[in-house]
């Protein structure tokens, strides 16, 4: 190359060299900028639009329960770090690396190598790993909790012929995927009540990723309490009878709107006390406990407060006298039909059903309400497989509603009413009267319903019999 073509070309190459290595930043500096916004686990879930161009869509429906249909939610609203919950959640002791609790693999824009390995989607699965690590206080009588499924697992396996929740992973695996596709749709850990909505109310991520020390009555709780808790307190969907009303004590003075003003975190974490049932905890609360109805409002023992107490008050539960008609259903298809039997009002009076009643609960008589269980509740997983203990416990529970009301149908004295006149079995013009209060043999109306619960039945009380005979 002569000299001045030499001269003409080194003002081109030297732009070139420019080009070439601006591009080269700009390339970098974009890539760079990628890497910041999608390439950590952080950076990819608080980018909206990214997560709905990598979401995978759901491969089953959302899940049904006591209270219908859960809400659907997109899986990128379920996995989106935004809004107010999240930005609470920042700088907070839980504000940890995701590796830390979630394991799988930071720093990287490759979904299926993020999700990869040891990969926990819900870490409190996991809780005596994870949580007990900060919470061992909690933790460690986390396995005797209601919540965590104990109660359920306990009858599903005792009913399978094997002694209790402890062998609940040697049940056939369809009983255990069953269990898990539906009984833990609410059942669930910490998570489900403290940083994600329960599946029942569409799952995800509640707020950001904000843990919530109390969670909300009314999304969490009653969202899983739904018709035969939560729905009677609130005085929902009882549209069968407009006379029933909310729980007396969410109205006037009361106001208890936290479940937390009886259930204390003492008995909602569990107390490590190995209990056949619920009502076997000693942290449940007491309707005569000394800071309620231990007294009456005149500072007397409320036991002599009035001649029905002095009668009855340890032959019966309260909630004899002072429910409203509760919600029952039963015979489920356990992932199947749902309740074969649709929800629907009742209210009965039965021969006390606890196997072991403590102090609290030996009265003779209680209310009951109808179980979901019947022999072939698996059936649609595999078909002829009934449970051989099914006779393990009566498809009737002892049942304490949440509806309390100081003047119902049987305590309501108004016109010509007495208790004995709303509540003791009469015969009168040639029908019985208030004989739809009590649980009897013909209620029962299969041979597997009267093997199991027959002897909760009042059809042989004196007081009762006597009536029937005539």
């Amino acid at each position: 190359m002569n000299e001045l073509a030499l001269r003409l070309f080194k003002p081109i190459l030297l732009l070139g060299i420019v080009v070439i290595s601006f591009s080269s930043c700009t390339m970098v500096n974009n890539k760079d900028m990628k890497a910041l916004s999608y390439g950590t686990c952080e950076g990819c879930h608080t980018d909206y639009e990214h997560l709905k161009l990598v979401y995978t869509p759901d491969s089953v429906p959302p899940p049904s329960g006591c209270g219908g249909t859960a809400p659907s939610y997109m899986p990128y609203d379920r996995v989106w770090l935004g809004g107010p919950g999240y930005e609470e959640y920042k700088g907070t002791v839980h504000d940890l690396a995701c590796t830390k609790c979630h394991n799988g693999v930071d720093f990287t824009s490759d979904k299926t190598k993020a999700h990869s390995g040891d990969f926990i989607r819900h870490p409190s699965e996991q809780y005596e790993d994870k949580c007990a690590q900060c919470h061992s206080t909690l933790t460690d009588n986390f396995g005797t909790n209601l919540h965590n499924g104990i109660g359920q697992k306990d009858k599903v396996t005792k009913r399978s012929g094997l002694t209790g929740h402890a062998q609940f992973d040697q049940l056939p695996q369809h009983k255990i995927d069953g269990y898990n596709a539906n009984c833990a749709t609410c059942h669930g850990t910490c998570g489900n009540c403290h940083i994600v909505r329960p599946k029942i109310k569409g799952g995800g991520l509640a707020r950001g990723h904000q843990f919530i020390e109390e969670p909300d009555m009314i999304e969490v709780c009653v969202g899983c309490h739904t018709s035969r808790g939560g729905h009677a307190y609130m005085g929902w969907g009882v549209e069968q009878d407009p006379t029933i009303v909310k729980d007396v004590h969410l109205i006037g003075d009361a106001g208890f709107n936290k479940c937390t003003y009886c259930h204390t975190e003492t008995e909602i974490h569990g107390t490590g006390e190995a209990v056949d049932h619920r009502y076997d905890y000693s942290a449940l609360p007491s309707c005569t406990a000394a800071e309620c109805h231990q007294n009456d409002s005149e500072g007397g023992p409320i036991s002599e407060s009035n001649i029905y107490h002095e009668f009855h008050i340890n032959d019966f539960n309260c909630h004899v006298c002072h429910s409203q008609d509760y919600n029952s259903c039963g015979s489920c298809h356990v992932g199947g039909d749902g309740a074969r039997m649709g929800h629907y009002l009742d209210f009965k009076i039965a021969l006390n059903p606890l196997q072991n009643p403590d102090e609290r609960h030996n009265t003779e008589l209680a209310l009951v309400r109808r179980t979901l269980a019947a022999p072939d509740n698996w059936d649609v997983y595999t078909p002829g497989d009934d449970y051989d203990n099914f006779d393990a416990f009566p498809m009737f529970n002892y049942t304490t509603p949440h509806n309390i009301k100081l003047w119902t149908n049987r305590t309501n004295e108004s016109g010509e009413g007495t208790c004995s006149k709303n509540c003791h079995i009469r015969f009168e013009n040639g029908q019985f009267v208030n004989k739809e209060l009590y649980l009897l043999d013909e209620n029962l109306t299969e041979t597997w319903m009267q093997s199991s619960t027959g002897h909760i039945t009042l059809d042989d009380r004196p007081v009762i019999s006597g009536w029937l005979s005539k």
